[in-house]
């Protein structure tokens, strides 16, 4: 049943004029992927969100988007992608990236306090939350049941480019049919979040060891981050590679979630190159089974190697 409040009134209306289906919720989770140069790397479960493929591909002639996607054992329906926040810790800092959905977005979404809980982790000791984008299932999830920030004493650090799009009063018409609710949210978060904000450019070292990598597209300042560690590096990835298979090799269609398509399609293309020259790990937010992986060049396109 959707939960709705005053500052998330067209939230319902918005998920049904875009074809958003309401799935059931997974099992809560938190899972340790890796160590880097002394940092503990878990991604720890929001749930999955449910969307259907007529949103997420709405460019691609079903003659060639169904065989896709029954060749490689995907909905043709809908997709369930995974909703992976990556928690990097060590002596000093747990931090996160990203704040998950909350629990006014998706029924099948929101499980970011449960699966903390089941790790025996307090939202109070985490220090620092990086966020990639405004989209929903990535800022929502800041305010609790009762409109305070969840994680009461970390530091909010938020891409510049990003701040500024989702708090310009102009954005709500720049969002495609049944999207409004997400700028509307997005700017009752960051006025919430208020002077707690450090907001960052692309390029610039957001903490020690982790550097903002412009990957505009899917929204305006969409940003991942390298997270350095010696001579073995991870990058969160976000929302610039959504999908295991057609990110890697249809990373030229369309994609319905981004905010600018061929914006998206030039920067995954990109990233993708870079991935796979440089062969260091990536987590996905919405990549399977925690996310983590490697890029490898495949033909004419690339594949997703998980682990």
């Amino acid at each position: 049943m959707w939960r709705t409040n005053r500052r998330d009134l067209l939230l319902a209306g918005g998920l049904i004029a875009t074809g958003f289906a309401l799935g059931a919720r997974r099992v809560a989770r938190a899972e340790t992927l890796m160590e880097l140069d002394g940092r503990k790397i878990t991604t720890v479960s929001d749930g999955n969100l449910v969307l259907p493929v007529s949103f997420l591909f709405p460019d691609v002639e079903k003659s060639e988007l169904i065989p896709f996607l029954e060749a490689n054992k995907l909905g043709t329906e809908a997709l369930e992608p995974e909703l992976n926040i990556t928690l990097v810790e060590d002596s000093d800092r747990k931090i996160l990236f990203d704040a998950g959905s909350g629990s006014n977005f998706m029924p099948s979404a929101g499980e970011l306090p449960q699966s903390l809980a089941e790790a025996g982790i307090d939202p109070a000791t985490i220090t620092d939350v990086v966020f990639t984008h405004g989209h929903p299932d990535h800022l929502w999830g800041i305010l609790d049941d009762f409109d305070e920030i969840t994680f009461p004493d970390a530091n909010l650090h938020f891409p510049r480019v990003e701040w500024e799009f989702w708090n310009d009063e102009n954005t709500v018409n720049l969002m495609s049919e049944g999207r409004e609710s997400f700028a509307i949210g997005a700017r009752n978060r960051l006025e919430a979040m208020g002077e707690r904000v450090n907001l960052f450019d692309a390029g610039s070292e957001v903490l020690p060891g982790i550097e903002a990598v412009d990957t505009r597209g899917h929204t305006p300042g969409h940003t991942s981050f390298v997270v350095h560690g010696g001579s073995q590096s991870l990058m969160v990835v976000g929302d610039a590679l959504t999908n295991h298979v057609v990110s890697f090799e249809k990373p030229g269609w369309f994609s319905g979630s981004d905010q600018d398509p061929q914006q998206g399609v030039e920067t995954r293309l990109s990233l993708l190159d870079r991935l796979a020259g440089d062969r260091i790990q990536i987590i996905g937010y919405h990549l399977p089974n925690g996310g983590l992986g490697r890029v490898e060049k495949s033909g004419d396109a690339y594949r997703f190697v998980q682990g």
